[in-house]
């Protein structure tokens, strides 16, 4: 169940997401009217050095100890009411961003240097975890994730989608199976700039949670879902670990696989890599669409028991569960592909210049 979609245009062209919302309201039977949302990057061009902190709280009251926070913690640039159309959905949270950096005093348990984006971090961890009436679902900067109760178009509406334009859109329409269908539970999850939507089940969820809980991250979502986001910011933005060893932590190669090996080098590093970080491997049946400000990539269980599709078109990339999906966002594409079951596919972007390299890799060979 659940569908997914996503695109990332090469030279970061903005434009809203008609596109995005064909795609993934084609996919309506894969949800159940419990979940969908948006993510888009490049929206905050304005205040693109500031987080935009995304809040949620049952309602305006709940959200004023949120923003004393805040305002005691971080620089405060600008707040709002976040804009909706409540001619579809009646019943919803109180929504405000927030878009800040950090304070002057940028303290940490042991009084150490901190980078912002650890000091980030630590405060939405900590509020999220202390303020039973609120949290914070979206924290990147010049990006934003949109999502809630509701059919994918639903959402979209209601979020006035229309208005906003970026480079990169992420989309998800959700069928929720043991974890409950409500507002925090719904995709994409977002820690800092990566953000993920999810297909599946990772039985794995106990054991990443105590895993990530060491290293000082928070789960309060309430959904196996959330661990992924959070171990793409520590695998790689915390340990540096480049997408495609990241991408082989989280699904591994077979033993018996790494075992045939021939390069000795590439097997010691791909066994390093599965001893060292067994506990971030995700089991069960998945598949994953991230995305940061600079990078797209898919990834599926290593058994392919969740679909995924790519497509290429000049100048843009498309994700998508179905390919039928992938034809919503553009009818002329020069290349459809299926990637293997636990292959990456990656499209990432140049930092200084607007143009594209991407690449579908090997678990194992890419590294």
């Amino acid at each position: 169940m659940c569908g997914i979609a996503g695109l990332i245009s090469h030279n970061r062209k903005a434009e809203n997401g008609k596109r995005i919302k064909k795609s993934i309201v084609l996919q309506n039977d894969r949800g159940n009217g419990l979940g969908a949302g948006f993510a888009c990057y490049g929206i905050y061009p304005h205040f693109r050095d500031c987080y935009a902190l995304h809040v949620m709280s049952e309602d305006a009251q709940s959200m004023l100890p949120v923003r004393e926070y805040i305002q005691a913690h971080f620089e405060l640039h600008k707040e709002e009411d976040i804009p909706v159309w409540n001619r579809k959905i009646t019943d919803h949270p109180f929504l405000k961003r927030f878009f800040v950096q950090p304070g002057g005093k940028k303290d940490s348990p042991a009084d150490l240097p901190i980078s912002d984006d650890d000091y980030t971090i630590e405060k939405v961890m900590f509020l999220n975890d202390t303020f039973n009436r609120a949290f914070v679902f979206s924290s990147g900067k010049n990006m934003g994730v949109f999502k809630g109760v509701g059919t994918p178009a639903d959402i979209y509406d209601f979020f006035v989608l229309d208005d906003y334009e970026g480079y990169i859109w992420l989309a998800h329409n959700r069928f929720p199976t043991n974890t409950p269908g409500w507002w925090g539970g719904a995709h994409p999850f977002n820690l800092l700039g990566w953000s993920i939507v999810h297909n599946g089940e990772i039985s794995s969820y106990g054991i990443n949670r105590r895993y990530l809980e060491s290293h000082g991250y928070v789960c309060r979502m309430q959904t196996d879902s959330e661990v992924a986001a959070y171990l793409l910011d520590l695998l790689i933005r915390r340990h540096g670990l480049p997408i495609l060893d990241a991408a082989t932590v989280l699904a591994p190669p077979y033993w018996a696989y790494t075992d045939r090996v021939a390069d000795e080098e590439l097997r010691d590093r791909l066994v390093a890599l599965k001893v060292i970080y067994e506990s971030a491997m995700l089991n069960g049946p998945f598949a994953i669409l991230a995305a940061s400000g600079d990078v797209m990539f898919s990834l599926t269980d290593n058994t392919k028991l969740r679909p995924m599709t790519v497509g290429q078109a000049e100048g843009y990339s498309y994700f998508a569960s179905e390919v039928s999906a992938l034809y919503e966002m553009e009818e002329d594409l020069n290349t459809v592909f299926t990637p293997r079951a636990g292959q990456p596919c990656v499209v990432e972007l140049e930092r200084e210049e607007p143009c594209r390299v991407a690449a579908q890799a090997d678990p194992a060979k890419g590294l």
